[in-house]
């Protein structure tokens, strides 16, 4: 079959990448493809970055590839400077080597010691594309991140918050998006992201403001939040972000709030649920509490050149 690629155009291309994550899931449950929350904030924060800073379009990073008949089977974007992923359909991944080309000429960033550099994810299960990379020169780099799923029909427990927290809803107004930015500043010791960023990401096609959990200080400040994205057509429901202001640790305020997720997740008939984090060890034994048991494993591999 004739396949070619050219240049990603938002945007019917996002439409359709979008398609291919949904359409390609349940052949790919074990993350070989990025679901489309991670899709479509990725595109949003993009899209703000270029507004604040004037940053090389997001558009020009991406690239598509389809058939003759205009099936797009693949794309290739990063996320973050050097790091190259890849959107395949099973049937295609024939194609890895060329799109892994691109991604290097293309997506490259100068490392620490001045030479180029480009980082791609890969899975534990997937050999095929680690022999590829081995033969491309990539080396696995230490360190992971894991994937966890759970089932819906196993109970969801109880968690109860203290007194003086209230679990909520986001509200979308520039107040409460300010204090989420606030609460992911703090959290994960960034302060890049601000109340602008998250009203961009709520036009994202899969935003509901009715999943996104966060739980309310005595104070007013935001404590903790767990958002959630729903794939109605796969019927799967992603937590991501998830985290704790750090004045408000220890109080299983996360757990509280992926809780209440879980809950509206089961009330609208999703089978499963799934997080991603690395490998901290407090974060996985957090979700292996609430029942996310199902584990896979991802190591960077990285080319220097």
């Amino acid at each position: 079959m004739q396949i070619h690629s050219r240049p990603y155009q938002h945007d019917a291309d996002f439409w359709r990448i979008r398609d291919l994550l949904i359409a390609t899931y349940p052949r790919n449950q074990n993350r070989h493809n990025w679901e489309i929350r991670r899709w479509e904030g990725w595109c949003s924060h993009r899209a703000a970055d270029d507004m604040l800073i004037g940053d090389r379009p997001w558009q020009t990073t991406v690239r598509v590839w389809e058939t003759a008949a205009g099936d797009l089977v693949g794309a290739v974007h990063p996320e973050g400077p050097g790091w190259v992923f890849l959107e395949i359909h099973p049937d295609f991944r024939h194609l890895e080597d060329e799109m892994i080309a691109w991604g290097e000429e293309y997506l490259a960033v100068p490392g620490p010691d001045g030479r180029r550099q480009v980082l791609l994810d890969v899975y534990e299960y997937d050999t095929p594309r680690q022999s590829l990379l081995a033969r491309r020169g990539y080396e696995q780099l230490p360190g992971y991140g894991t994937y966890r799923r759970r089932w819906m029909d196993g109970p969801i427990p109880a968690i109860a918050v203290p007194d003086g927290y209230t679990v909520r809803t986001l509200r979308d107004d520039d107040a409460d998006c300010q204090r989420m930015a606030d609460l992911l500043n703090a959290a994960f010791g960034r302060t890049v992201h601000t109340g602008e960023e998250l009203r961009q990401f709520h036009q994202s096609p899969s935003y509901r403001s009715d999943l996104d959990i966060v739980i309310e200080a005595p104070d007013g400040a935001l404590a903790a939040t767990a958002g959630v994205t729903y794939d109605a057509a796969n019927r799967v429901g992603t937590f991501e972000p998830v985290c704790t202001h750090p004045d408000h640790l220890r109080r299983k305020l996360a757990q509280a709030a992926m809780v209440a997720g879980l809950r509206r997740l089961a009330a609208q008939g999703a089978v499963m649920a799934e997080v991603g984090t690395g490998d901290m060890v407090a974060a996985n034994r957090l979700y292996e509490s609430l029942g996310f048991t199902d584990v896979d494993i991802d190591h960077a591999w990285r080319k220097v050149w």
